[in-house]
């Protein structure tokens, strides 16, 4: 995507000083378009519903635009400062209380279609939401690193930069997340009981 030393990193770097320095809003909007529908798939991946994906990206980039004046390029790169605001912003809305309503009225509405022919789709989502709700149940980082590995395509490497873990620690968790999704799933993602 921003290839180093190219002329878009230096462009995205102009941007971000003038934004970091003036609050200009030509560069804040530049920015957020260049990055916006990456995010949105990183969002909707793991949501699976557009209005939810489009607001939490929204969000993101509130965030983003909010905390920039101490984003510091000698830590981390843009882009994986920004992937750290959105995974942790996902996290926190898998805890939250109105995350926990949705799902009790989303299983309320499956419930009344009990009659209805369900389409792959449907079950895919019923699938990859169960999965989700467990992943949801583990602590932070472990979160973290399963939705970075599967959801951004991140590698361990990045990841431990990102986290400030060692690599080997990632690997672990990864792995160990994955064998406990394993154990709780079949191969269809239903749960075994």
């Amino acid at each position: 995507m921003i290839e180093k030393g190219g002329t878009m990193e230096k462009q995205l770097k102009k941007w971000i000083k003038r934004i970091q320095q003036k609050a200009d809003k030509e560069a804040a909007n530049e920015l957020v378009s260049l990055y916006y529908r990456e995010i949105y798939g990183y969002v909707y991946k793991q949501t699976l519903k557009k209005e939810l994906a489009l607001d939490l990206t929204q969000e993101i980039f509130m965030s983003m635009l909010q905390s920039i004046a101490y984003y510091d390029e000698q830590k981390a790169a843009f882009r994986t400062w920004l992937y750290q605001i959105a995974t942790r912003r996902l996290v926190d809305y898998y805890r939250s209380k109105s995350y926990r309503e949705d799902q009790t009225l989303e299983l309320i509405e499956i419930d009344l279609k009990q009659e209805e022919d369900f389409t792959m789709t449907l079950e895919n989502q019923l699938q990859i939401e169960e999965i989700n709700q467990f992943v949801n149940q583990l602590d932070a980082t472990s979160q973290q690193i399963f939705r970075l590995k599967i959801f951004g395509e991140y590698t361990f490497l990045d990841i431990s930069k990102m986290l400030k873990l060692p690599e080997s620690t990632v690997k672990t968790t990864y792995y160990r997340v994955l064998k406990l999704i394993r154990k709780t799933f079949n191969e269809g993602g239903e749960r075994r009981d």
